[in-house]
């Protein structure tokens, strides 16, 4: 008997808001009992979504995932000869694009630009229709001599790239040596203020803005990160200073 109640009850279909609204129209329910089925509905329905997501999210990370090193930097300056590897958006986006499909997932990028700010946001969505975030933001990058549409670009797929990353929960150590601004986290970042100061020392000294670049380990000023404020700032000191002293000679 218990068995024959255990095998009813796990052939019963559960009931839904679906259900319920199938029942009501059935039964000739007015308008307001309706409308308010309905969007029982599809707050159940997003519900379902949001757990579907979490779900393929969940094993989607149980899966390895291995992100290839396939750029290499080589160059050699007054300090020495930098060498290392990192990850392109694209060794990233192949590392993670076939894992995510298998799980019903796929992300996309928006980007804005305003205020000479550039914004770049990736949504993972899952293809029952949940769907999450990540906005990050950064200036044109004026390192080198990239005309105006290379530093909107270059900008841009950095910021692909990180919230790529950050949207699939991807660990940095996936990463190699990163791109001159070291492994594991990004760090912090200098002031508006503080690069403001550099920009100044660098225009009354007359230093060559690639090369402090390159001296600094870095694309662009705004990378530079607050520990190496002191130095860059003492660099460009001791070069005004020795201007001043040819000047006075």
């Amino acid at each position: 008997m218990n068995g024959s109640i255990a095998t009813i009850d796990q052939d019963r279909p559960t009931t839904t808001p679906a259900h319920l609204l199938q029942m009501a129209v059935s039964q000739g329910a007015d308008i307001d009992k309706l409308d308010k089925l309905m969007q029982l509905q599809e707050r159940w329905e997003a519900n379902e979504a949001r757990k579907a997501f979490v779900a393929a999210m969940a094993a989607f990370k149980s899966e390895p995932i291995t992100v290839a090193k396939s750029k290499t930097v080589d160059f050699s300056s007054q300090k020495g000869r930098t060498h290392y590897k990192h990850a392109t958006l694209a060794d990233v986006v192949d590392a993670a694009v076939a894992g995510m499909g298998r799980h019903g997932l796929s992300h996309r990028w928006n980007v804005e630009q305003a205020d000479g700010q550039i914004a770049v946001v990736c949504a993972i969505t899952h293809e029952f229709g949940h769907s999450e975030s990540v906005r990050m933001t950064a200036r044109p990058d004026d390192s080198g001599n990239k005309n105006a549409i290379q530093q909107v670009g270059s900008t841009v797929t950095y910021l692909q790239r990180y919230t790529l990353m950050s949207a699939l929960g991807l660990a940095a150590s996936d990463m190699p040596e990163d791109d001159g601004r070291g492994s594991g986290p990004v760090a912090q970042t200098i002031s508006e203020a503080q690069e403001a100061k550099l920009r100044e020392l660098i225009e009354a000294t007359g230093a060559d803005l690639p090369k402090f670049l390159e001296y600094l380990r870095v694309e662009r000023l705004s990378d530079l990160p607050v520990g190496s404020f002191g130095k860059a700032m003492g660099a460009l000191s001791a070069k005004a200073k020795a201007a001043k002293s040819e000047a006075a000679a």
